[in-house]
């Protein structure tokens, strides 16, 4: 169990990071305008098309698998049994001060 919760982390880190680097690389709505101008937008990796579609379609890929790992992970770490209880049954008991004894009948405290 723990080595399938350790694939899921791992394989959720790295998921994480390269949906960054993804959603880092591709434009945004406003660099469509500049290309309209002569900015260049045939000279990418991809081409002039084909690099908003891979890399919107790998992006929502990673993000799926993010997502699946976020909802196991939550499911494996809530059903562990606990291992030791309540942190309030390991704590020491308090024992209550003293109470006050009452003065006798006709006494008045103090004296």
């Amino acid at each position: 169990m723990t080595i399938l919760f350790n694939l899921l982390l791992i394989l959720q880190i790295v998921s994480a990071l390269a949906m960054i680097g993804l959603i880092l690389m591709q434009h945004g709505k406003g660099a469509d305008a500049g290309a309209a101008f002569g900015g260049g937008g045939s000279a990418s990796l991809f081409g002039a098309t084909g690099g908003a579609n891979f890399l919107s379609r790998s992006t929502g890929v990673l993000a799926t698998v993010f997502f699946v790992c976020t909802l196991a992970l939550a499911y494996f770490g809530h059903s562990k049994p606990a291992s030791s209880g309540s942190v309030l049954e390991s704590a020491a008991p308090v024992t209550a001060p003293a109470a006050p004894t009452q003065p006798a009948a006709g006494q008045i405290p103090g004296q």
